[in-house]
Formats: structure tokens, C-alpha cells, sequence
């Protein structure tokens, strides 16, 4: 296989518990907390979790938007974990990001022309008149039109500026777009839309995309690979349609089962899992997933799970899936 577009390895951020007058640090909060994974040329890896999961974090530090704690983050073949603010802006040109708020993620005091001419002054590309052509060139590509381009951000719905966050975003033409929930705040209507948008683009500029969302209907539609995270760590990594058939984590399947089902006469089971999400701040011993798990057994409290493959393509942190009781569930199947 070749080598990934971009590495990720024992990625973490904890973030710091202040407290007194005199400030001193009384704990941590383990946002991300051991991450690893790679990301292909050309594919989509979506990333899946509650609110809180620590996947919006990880976006970030991938672009260098936050500081990582710890972990090796490669890009091309390039570690840029530790690059200076000037090496990580040659970098940034080829790994852009669409943002989640349509509406807070665009200066309301600039046209839009100016919004996505920003990225060429700012790595020096083409001179005015090549600016505005690609400026005009993207409006049309995102389905927009000329005139857009002397509106401000207000005079746009939320579909629309979000056509404008993807228009910025391949300004630059990049390699890799980290795509942080981009259709969570539009209506289901405009989700299709700007999703099977982003599906277009992804074939025509041959992008690579990071797909960060809490909605598995939308991973699934867009995805070729998903990871499932929980409590800053990854649980459970596959194909997309290995995934959906047979989810092997219980986290995974408690997922799944709550996806809304369009049918008035479906009568859902019990549901898997009950409580809130523990505080990262002080997170369960061993698996952090065993305070809400069903199948919860004595090793889960002490032990960490081993993040390891189970099927070809298909990894999951489970005890369940370890040697020996793996054998068991096999044979009482």
C-alpha cells in the first residue's frame, strides 16, 4: 500500500485546570488522549462521536490550530507537529479547513471577494487581476454567482456560506480539507445539497477529506473509512460499510441504533447505553467506556483496552475482542 497523506501518531492534548488566586494547575482535561491513525490520498476518513468526544480538537491540532501536548503529526512525509509559525504557512497552503458556524467563521465587515482572496495575498499567489478570476472561478465551482462576490456575509443563508467556508478552503488549492461538521448547523434540505457539493469537488480537485460529524447518516454518505471516538480516545476504526453492517464496539452500536429511523409503526429496542459522558477531566480507569457499557466485565474497570485489528481493515479497543474471550463469543455463536 502506499504511504499515507498524512501520519498520526500518539496524538494527545490535555488542557490545564487552573484554580486559586495565586493560579497553579490542580488537574487536567484529556481532550484527546492517544490518538493514531493515517489518512490516504484521494479517500474520506470520517470521524464520529458525542459532543465532547474530543474529535473537533483533533481537527484543530491537525492544522496546527492548537498546540499538541504530545504526538507526531506527517504530512507528505514531512513531520510538522514542531514547525516554526513561518515553515507551517507553506503548509497550511495545502491543508485547509471548513469550519462548523457558517456564520461566525466569516468576517462580516469584508465582501465576500475579499474573504476568498485573503488565502492568495497570504501566500502570495498571482497578481490582482489572476486573484480575482480565481475568486470568480471557485464562486461559480461552489454554485454561486459573479455578483456574490461585492455582497457581504449577511446577505447569504446559512447553505450559502457554507458554499463560501468550501470556496475559501480550496482557494489554495490543497491536498487535504479537514472538514469540522460542516453541515450540522444547516437544515436537513441544504445538508444533501452541500454534502453531495462537497462529493463533487472531492472527484474534480481530487481531494483527500478529514469529515468530522455526530451525524453517522452523514459519515456513512460521504465516508470511505470511519473512526468512532469516545472520551478522547479512538474505539473503533473500519470501512465504511464494515462498520455499518457489523459495528464491533458497543459504543459503536449504541451509535447506530439511535439513528432515527423514517418510520412511524418502528418500535426501537431498549437502548444500549444510559448516562452522560464522563468529564475528561477525570476520566474511568481502564476503559473509559465501562461506566455506560452493557457488556461490562471485570477486566474493562482495571485494564485499558489494546486498540488492535480484529478482522482485516477493522480495529476496535474492546475487551470483548481480546484472544480469550473472543474464542468464546465465537463458539456460543
Amino acid at each position: 500500500m502506499s504511504e499515507p497523506l498524512l501520519k498520526v501518531e500518539g496524538l494527545k492534548k490535555y488542557f490545564p485546570i487552573q484554580a486559586g488566586l495565586i493560579t497553579h494547575t490542580v488537574g487536567q482535561v484529556k481532550a484527546v488522549d492517544d490518538v493514531s491513525f493515517d489518512v490516504y490520498e484521494g479517500e474520506t476518513l470520517g470521524i464520529v462521536g458525542e459532543s465532547g468526544c474530543g474529535k473537533s480538537t483533533t481537527g484543530r491540532m491537525l492544522m496546527r490550530l492548537l498546540e499538541p501536548t504530545a504526538g507526531r503529526i506527517t504530512f507528505s512525509g514531512r513531520e510538522i507537529s514542531e514547525l516554526s509559525n513561518k515553515e507551517l504557512r507553506a503548509v497550511r497552503r495545502d491543508i485547509q479547513m471548513v469550519f462548523q458556524d457558517p456564520y461566525a467563521s466569516l468576517n462580516p465587515r469584508h465582501t465576500i471577494g475579499k474573504i476568498l482572496e485573503e488565502p492568495l495575498i497570504v501566500h502570495g499567489i498571482g497578481n490582482a487581476k489572476e486573484r480575482k478570476a480565481r475568486v470568480l472561478s471557485l464562486l461559480n465551482t461552489v454554485g454561486l454567482s459573479d455578483f456574490h462576490a461585492k455582497r457581504y456575509p449577511h446577505q447569504f443563508s446559512g447553505g450559502q456560506r457554507q458554499r463560501v467556508g468550501i470556496a475559501r478552503a480550496l482557494m489554495t488549492n490543497p491536498k487535504l480539507v479537514i472538514a469540522d461538521e460542516p453541515v450540522s448547523a444547516l437544515d436537513v434540505s441544504v445538508q444533501a445539497q452541500v454534502l453531495n457539493l462537497m462529493q463533487d469537488l472531492q472527484r474534480d480537485f481530487k481531494l483527500t477529506y478529514i469529515f468530522i460529524a455526530h451525524d453517522l447518516g452523514v459519515v456513512r454518505h460521504i465516508s470511505n473509512r470511519v473512526g468512532v471516538m469516545y472520551l478522547g480516545h479512538i474505539v473503533e476504526l473500519a470501512g465504511s460499510e464494515s462498520l455499518y453492517e457489523e459495528p464491533l464496539h458497543p459504543y459503536t452500536q449504541a451509535l447506530l441504533a439511535a439513528v432515527p429511523i423514517p418510520d412511524p409503526d418502528f418500535k426501537r429496542e431498549a437502548e444500549l447505553i444510559k448516562g452522560d459522558i464522563p468529564s475528561p477531566s477525570n476520566p474511568p480507569s481502564g476503559c473509559t467506556f465501562h461506566t455506560r457499557c452493557p457488556f461490562k466485565m471485570d477486566i474493562c474497570t482495571q485494564q485499558e483496552p489494546i486498540f488492535k485489528e480484529v478482522k482485516p481493515g477493522h480495529s476496535v479497543a474492546c475487551h470483548l475482542y481480546n484472544d480469550a474471550h473472543h474464542n468464546d463469543i465465537k463458539q456460543s455463536n
